[in-house]
Order: structure tokens, then C-alpha cells, then sequence
């Protein structure tokens, strides 16, 4: 009889140490809930999940960012928004102050509340901030380059300079009715000052749009205006935001002082073509709304100041400078409700972004959790498995222990 105990016991004993590792693998996963504790569980697996949750949260905080660059424009646009208001009861005061029913004094006490609801959207502008950003007060525009104002009055193309007063016709190609005796007046403002340009029309068929164009740049604001190929354009004399041309209209009253609403229409058609621009550095913001460089949105806020929407110290004390007002606070209302708009147009977009990058991190964490975490259920029965083998194991362990006795009953 050979006595193999020995090679018996060696055998059971490897048998339980496969079943105790076995045992303490899934025991460590269970307890982690990760398939992949260390780098010898999984080594690409590791290095793939783990450049995955650096995308799950970037993607997160990208979404937070976005939340804060709402809140931002939010700020801004709730300021915009009391701007509206003030401008809005501006242009209704200028409208009192135009009829004729009101009193110099009257007149004088409307100036006083105009002067203040200036001050106010100035303030406004400045001390409106989000952490301590400085938002509608010029700091967070683009880039831009020193650049004179000027206004463009589409007429019909025919028209330049030399055309005389009597062939004067609008868009649609009417005469617009301008007769000998007539008055033409324009007038503009710019930093809150009225300016007037006066021409009498003594003979239609030689006096000509180049007289009204020339009255205009006659005044030292103005540094060119002409009619060339249906356009009347007129330029500012000085570049930056304080010489910007407000309001310009050009009103035609016949002899008697009744206004000719065609004349008067057609050549009042003045929009900006090129803004009164100041040199500024870009202070616009970029907010991050994705994981990666680069991945994000830039938002410029414009001035939004009184001096650049050029209703400070607007003066309404007479009948024309008050109608000259209500042309510059409707200029100023267009221009904030343009800015409002980008502003609503970008908070939709990050809206937009958020439940975008909501469904990235949500695809990419369950992309994750598949390859780092554990199956429960599965490594449950492993465990229960290694359990029982290693209890089996430990019972053989001790009957191969048990078989030297049998020798020892051979030499009784």
C-alpha cells in the first residue's frame, strides 16, 4: 500500500485556495457594487470607462454652466426689461409735451420727470450685474472700431442730388407733392441736443434734394449727407456712440403750416446703416456647454446705456423738440427690443443645450455602468458557488488529513 496521503491533501488544499479567491473576488465586487475594483479586473475595460467619466462629467457641469449663462442672460434682460418701461412712459410723456394745449411751465415740469427716467436707465446700465460682471453697460460687447453714425433713406432710385423738388417721387415711383412756398424742415438729436435744418422751397424746378441734403450738412454734427442711386445718406461728423444721429426726420408743411404727410413720409424713411461705434475691446462672454475645448457659446451684450440710446438729457421743450424725442425713443425702444430678442434667442438655445447634454450623460453614464459595474445577480450565484466549494473543499481537506490513521492500523 502506498502512502499518497500527502499528494490526496496538496490537491484538496489548492482546491480551497481557488475557491477562497473565488470567494473574496466576488465578495469585494458585491460589497463595491464594481465589476472593476483594480486595473487586473479589467485592464482596457478601466481605461475606457474611465475616459468615459471624465466626458459624464464634463457633460454634467457643462449643463450646470449653461444653467448659470441662463441666469445670467435672465439678469440682463430683466434690466432691459424696467428699460423698456421707463422708455415707453418717456415716449408718452414726449407726446404730452407735443400737444400745443401745454404751457412753457407745463412743458418745464414734463422736462423735469424726462431728465429724471434718463438718469435712471443710465443707472440702470451701470450697476446692473451678475458675480460682480458688469452686464448692459458696454463692458461685455465685442470688439469694435471707432466708427462715424450714419442713416439711410431709401427712396426711389432714380433720385440723387440733382434731382429737383418738383420730380421728387417716393419708393413707389408718386410724386410726393412738394410745391413752391413749401417749408422743409429736419431735425435730429444727438446727445440729447435738438438739431434743425431749414430749407424754403421758392422754385420747385431749381431748387433740388442737394438743397436739403446741404442744409443738413450744414450743421457741424453732420459731417456729409448726399442723395446718390435712391439713397439719401447722411453721416455723423464725429465718430463714437456720443455723436450718434437720433431721430433724423425731415417734415414738409405747405405754406399755411398744414403738414404734407406724402412729402414728409418719404423723406423721413431714415434707418442706421452703420452704428456710431466707440473703440472697445471684446469683453463678450463664452460660456462652456460641452466636455470638450472649444465646444462653446459666445454671447456679446451691447451698450444699453441713456447716452448710447441717446435719450439723457432729451429735451422736449417745445412742440419740435418733443416730436424730435418721440422719434429718438422710438429708435431707442427698437434698439432694446432687438437686444431682448438675442437675449431670449440665446437663453432658448441653452434651454435647448441643457436637455441635450441631459440625454448625452444619461446614454454615456448607462454606456459606463455596463462596463464598470457589477452584475449583481450573476456575481450573487459566483459568490454562493466559491461558498460552497470552499466549505466542500475544506470537508475533503479534512478526510485527506484523516487517511494516515489507515496505515497506522496495519502495524497494530
Amino acid at each position: 500500500m502506498r502512502i499518497n496521503h500527502n499528494i490526496a491533501a496538496l490537491n484538496t488544499y489548492r482546491q480551497l485556495g481557488q475557491a477562497n479567491n473565488s470567494q473574496q473576488n466576488s465578495m469585494e465586487k458585491l460589497s463595491s457594487g464594481l465589476r472593476i475594483n483594480k486595473a487586473g479586473d479589467d485592464a482596457a475595460g478601466l481605461a475606457i470607462s474611465e475616459k468615459m467619466r471624465g466626458q459624464i462629467r464634463g457633460l454634467d457641469q457643462a449643463s450646470r454652466n449653461s444653467q448659470d449663462g441662463i441666469s445670467m442672460i435672465q439678469t440682463a434682460e430683466g434690466a432691459l426689461n424696467e428699460t423698456h418701461s421707463i422708455l415707453q412712459r418717456m415716449r408718452e410723456l414726449s407726446v404730452q409735451s407735443a400737444n400745443d394745449t401745454n404751457t412753457n411751465e407745463d412743458r418745464a415740469n414734463i422736462q423735469d420727470e424726462i431728465n429724471q427716467l434718463g438718469e435712471e436707465v443710465q443707472r440702470i446700465s451701470e450697476q446692473t450685474e451678475f458675480n460682480s460682471k458688469k452686464l448692459i453697460n458696454g463692458d461685455m460687447s465685442a470688439a469694435t472700431t471707432a466708427q462715424a453714425h450714419e442713416v439711410t433713406n431709401t427712396m426711389e432710385s432714380s433720385m440723387a442730388d440733382a434731382t429737383t423738388l418738383d420730380s421728387v417721387v417716393d419708393a413707389d415711383g408718386n410724386n410726393v407733392g412738394i410745391a413752391n412756398g413749401d417749408t422743409i424742415t429736419a431735425t435730429w438729436s444727438v446727445n440729447g441736443s435738438q438739431k434743425t435744418a431749414t430749407v424754403d422751397v421758392t422754385d420747385i424746378s431749381s431748387d433740388a434734394l442737394s438743397d436739403i441734403t446741404g442744409a443738413i450738412a450744414g450743421d457741424g454734427s453732420v459731417t456729409s449727407a448726399a442723395t446718390t442711386a435712391g439713397e439719401m445718406v447722411v453721416t455723423s461728423a464725429n465718430t463714437g456712440s456720443n455723436a450718434t444721429i437720433n431721430g433724423l426726420s425731415i417734415e414738409v408743411t405747405s405754406s399755411t403750416g398744414v403738414r404734407k404727410e406724402a412729402a414728409s413720409n418719404a423723406l423721413s424713411g431714415f434707418s442706421t446703416t452703420a452704428e456710431g461705434l466707440d473703440t472697445t475691446s471684446d469683453g463678450s462672454a463664452d460660456f462652456q456647454i460641452g466636455a470638450n475645448a472649444g465646444q462653446s457659446l459666445n454671447l456679446a451684450l451691447n451698450d444699453m446705456s441713456a447716452d448710447r440710446l441717446g435719450v439723457r438729457n432729451l429735451q422736449i421743450g417745445s412742440k419740435s423738440e418733443a416730436d424730435t424725442a418721440i422719434n429718438v425713443l422710438d429708435e431707442a425702444i427698437k434698439t432694446v427690443s432687438s437686444e431682448r430678442s438675442k437675449l431670449g434667442a440665446n437663453q432658448n438655445r441653452l434651454e435647448h443645450t441643457i436637455n441635450n447634454l441631459s440625454t448625452s450623460s444619461e446614454n454615456l453614464t448607462a454606456a459606463e455602468s455596463r462596463i464598470r459595474d457589477v452584475d449583481m445577480a450573476k456575481e450573487m450565484m459566483n459568490q454562493t458557488k466559491s461558498s460552497i466549494l470552499s466549505q466542500a473543499s475544506q470537508a475533503m481537506l479534512a478526510k485527506a488529513n484523516q487517511q494516515p490513521q489507515g496505515v497506522l492500523q496495519l502495524l497494530r
